[in-house]
């Protein structure tokens, strides 16, 4: 095709009325390149919080009063509410009974039906059972507690053995005792002639022996040797009441053998005029 082109209804070859083309006038190529039109984007819409100011402020103050009614930023005032009351812990009372044994303190069970006297170092613990497998005692008063950090220079307590004989309940009481507190050899031996006085002040015939033990145990803990003295007497009722106190002869003091005879001959009935009700202070925790 030639460059130029021919209109059906021009006269003239190759040029075009210039009054119907662009600009200001003049001859120009009626194939002249034209310039290419600028793109125009539309004008960005302005965002909407921009467009409407009160919506961002309401949203503040919204905010603001959530924070306010939390209390948040605020100083909170001293609380007006008393502290708590302190814990105060009340012992329950038990029976009191008079000493037999100048200078000695009771240990009374029950209701302070039977008692028996402990020396002043021992620490009596009535409401306590203590004792091993198959061997129990309850009326108890322990010498020396915690010694070592784990155990005891002694101890003492009442139990009963299902034989209406004295002198076997005693013996069997002692055996049991030394083999289940300390294990190794045990030699037992009769103590002197004793009774049990009963509340009306009549008394009743008992027997005691006392058993000489080698413990099993070693260590810096463990006794080098151990006296075990019982007392039993016939309940009545087809056993034998016994009471025991036993304790480290090694480590118990210079009188511990005459110690442990006297608790167990100490062991009585007491009248109902002798007894009474004490109750130890309260403690309080706070």
């Amino acid at each position: 095709m030639s460059r130029f082109s021919r209109r059906s209804d021009d006269t003239t070859p190759g040029y075009e009325d210039n009054a119907a083309l662009r600009g200001f006038g003049g001859d120009e190529p009626a194939d002249a390149p034209r310039a290419q039109p600028k793109r125009i984007r539309p004008k960005p819409k302005p965002l909407k919080w921009r467009r409407a100011p009160w919506f961002g402020l309401a949203f503040i103050a919204l905010v603001a009063g959530v924070l306010n009614a939390l209390g948040v930023g605020k100083p909170h005032p001293a609380s007006s509410s008393p502290p708590p009351a302190p814990l105060v812990a009340t012992p329950s009372s038990h029976a009191a009974v008079p000493a037999v044994v100048a200078g000695w303190q009771s240990v009374a069970g029950r209701d302070g039906s039977y008692a028996y006297d402990v020396p002043p170092n021992w620490e009596p613990a009535p409401a306590t059972q203590h004792g091993w497998a198959g061997f129990k005692l309850i009326t108890s008063a322990f010498l020396g507690k915690d010694f070592c950090a784990q155990a005891t220079l002694g101890g003492a307590g009442v139990t009963t053995e299902p034989l209406t004989d004295p002198e076997a309940a005693v013996r069997k009481a002692a055996t049991d005792l030394s083999a289940a507190a300390y294990g190794g050899t045990t030699q037992v031996t009769p103590g002197p002639a004793a009774q049990v006085t009963k509340a009306d002040g009549s008394a009743i015939p008992a027997r005691i022996v006392v058993a000489d033990v080698v413990p099993a145990e070693t260590g810096e803990c463990a006794a080098k040797h151990a006296l075990v003295a019982a007392l039993a007497f016939a309940d009545g009722s087809g056993g034998s009441g016994v009471v025991v106190a036993y304790a480290d002869s090694d480590r118990g003091g210079p009188s511990v053998r005459e110690d442990l005879e006297r608790i167990v001959r100490s062991y009585r009935f007491v009248p109902a005029a002798d007894r009474s009700t004490t109750t130890p202070p309260t403690t309080t925790y706070r």
